[in-house]
């Protein structure tokens, strides 16, 4: 199935979409700016647990026309520190990459559904900080929920 915003295009009422809505946990909501481009769409995160909860997590997904075959792309539009995320947005998850050595990247038989999982590391130095000293890095993550996302 193609998400694209052609005239032709199969987004209205996509299916996929329903799954993706369907399976989000009660942290996540699921927004589409605008309703006739399906492919683009924003995703806020309130995590209820762990490092980062309390904060408001914006991400931004936009489907290409050749999904999918390629994966789509996911940027976090909320300033975090997190081993996963750069300061500036940019997330590393394995099955983002179109290729990937160890099989664990983009295939047409994933769906957006799998872009919830965050296991890959990105972002060195939050990684080594985390490892280092765990209550520092709680504190500063504490600090960027406060700065950046409420």
């Amino acid at each position: 199935m193609v998400l694209g915003a052609g005239p032709a295009s199969p987004v209205s009422g996509s299916p996929e979409v329903a799954e993706l809505e369907a399976n989000l946990p009660c942290t996540c909501k699921v927004h589409f700016p605008d309703p006739n481009k399906l492919h683009c769409f924003q995703l806020t995160v309130t995590p209820d647990e762990g490092y980062y909860q309390g904060g408001k997590f914006q991400f931004e997904t936009e489907v290409p026309d050749a999904y999918n075959m390629v994966p789509p792309k996911v940027k976090c539009l909320t300033k975090i520190w997190h081993p996963n995320i750069t300061e500036t947005g940019e997330i590393c998850l394995s099955l983002l990459r179109e290729h990937s050595i160890d099989g664990t990247g983009w295939a047409p038989t994933r769906t957006l559904k799998d872009l919830l999982n965050f296991d890959d590391p990105l972002n060195i130095e939050a990684a080594e900080h985390h490892l280092r000293d765990k209550e520092d890095f709680r504190n500063k993550v504490d600090d960027y929920i406060k700065r950046y996302a409420r």
